[in-house]
């Protein structure tokens, strides 16, 4: 069991001079989920090397029993520090695709082509493709092999409008991921802020925020088996 998962290597947030990037627990939750079911991880950036990480995801109200687990984890720190170059993958090595989030996809992911033709790739070969938070942010021109919007007819989530209105970025991100999601055609549902909520259609998982991330990593894993 292969599972690639995609990382941004973008870290400013917008004009505020912030920096902004992965947010940890979006990526330790699910890293954890699926190195303990036994799967082989390969950690991918467009740039390459250590991706950014969210100052705001390393203070403590943001700090769960996965993250602390990475803080004492030499091996994980070792392997996120030396992401490969997203260009050099091949989709037929993989049987999975799970993208963290962070506003950092907003930016980097969202646009890049190489990730673009990564997740068509892994949908036309019937294989999961999964995001979660901001990280759904990375379908937004992805097509099916008909050449719609993949998100199009489908039921999906990711952060919702009043979620970001909560952290006060509405006007700051470049688009919002909800909107989105709804303008390519997608059934979004949402559940309360801050509480998980997943949405699993086919191959294409979703989860809504950063509480979402064990759940969206374990609906991976059951498509999977």
């Amino acid at each position: 069991m292969k599972i690639l998962m995609v990382l941004t290597s973008h870290d400013k947030l917008g004009n505020t001079g912030h920096k902004t990037g992965l947010w940890l627990e979006e990526f330790a939750s699910p890293y954890y989920v699926f190195r303990d079911a036994g799967a082989d991880i390969t950690l991918a950036s467009p740039q390459g090397g250590q991706p950014p990480l969210d100052p705001k995801s390393s203070q403590p109200d943001a700090q769960t029993a996965s993250t602390r687990r990475f803080d004492q984890d030499t091996t994980a720190q070792h392997a996120l520090a030396n992401t490969v170059k997203l260009q050099d993958i091949n989709a037929d090595d993989f049987d999975a695709l799970f993208y963290p989030g962070g506003h950092g996809p907003l930016w980097d992911l969202a646009e890049d082509s190489v990730s673009v033709a990564l997740i068509e790739q892994f949908h036309a070969q019937g294989k999961p493709v999964a995001a979660v938070c901001h990280a759904p942010a990375v379908l937004r021109h992805a097509k099916n092999t008909s050449g719609q919007p993949l998100v199009m007819g489908k039921q999906v989530t990711g952060f919702s409008n009043s979620e970001e209105e909560a952290v006060q970025l509405t006007q700051v991100v470049p688009f919002l991921v909800e909107e989105m999601l709804k303008d390519n055609g997608g059934h979004y549902s949402r559940g309360e802020n801050w509480q998980s909520h997943v949405a699993v259609d086919g191959l294409l998982i979703t989860g809504q925020n950063p509480a979402s991330s064990d759940a969206t990593a374990e609906a991976v894993l059951k498509l999977l088996k």
